[in-house]
């Protein structure tokens, strides 16, 4: 990591976990050229799928609090793809998938957690481009699922 974002993460409290394992058939992560996806990764609480369903159950500070964890999974797998997150050039998109009932309006709010924590950890590298979704169901129940894309040097 670069002193700068080893810096910005220890100043902001994160401790980054192991990154999990795929939960189907498919991998975490896939490198093309100067690009890395990342694929969508679930809210988690003490492990487990944090499940809940904004606008039911769960209110959009809650929902905002489990993307917020979701952003520090995504750079943990990212550390662990790239070896360095001194690599990441860019972060160029988050998608955010909130499982949510069809009244609730706020999924943008609520992937803000992620979008913010990204712009404090990696600073302007951190600016991105961004879609935010209601959905039915995510795998599990969980209330919040992000996925990202990411340019390396």
């Amino acid at each position: 990591m670069t002193n700068f974002i080893s810096d910005r993460i220890k100043t902001l409290g994160i401790n980054l976990p192991p990154p999990g394992p795929p939960a189907a058939a498919y991998v975490m992560a896939v490198t093309t050229g100067n690009t890395v996806f990342l694929s969508g990764h679930i809210a988690k609480r003490d492990g487990k799928a944090w499940a809940g369903k904004l606008g039911l159950d769960m209110d959009t500070e809650t929902g905002k609090a489990a993307a917020k964890t979701i952003a520090i999974d995504l750079i943990a797998t990212l550390q662990e793809h790239l070896g360095s997150l001194d690599k990441v050039k860019r972060i160029v998109k988050v998608m955010g998938l909130v499982n949510s009932t069809e009244q609730y309006t706020e999924q943008h709010l609520v992937i803000n957690g992620c979008s913010e924590l990204l712009l404090e950890v990696f600073g302007e590298v951190g600016k991105h481009a961004r879609s935010a979704f209601g959905v039915a169901q995510i795998p599990l129940g969980a209330c919040v699922e992000i996925e990202l894309i990411a340019e390396i040097a």
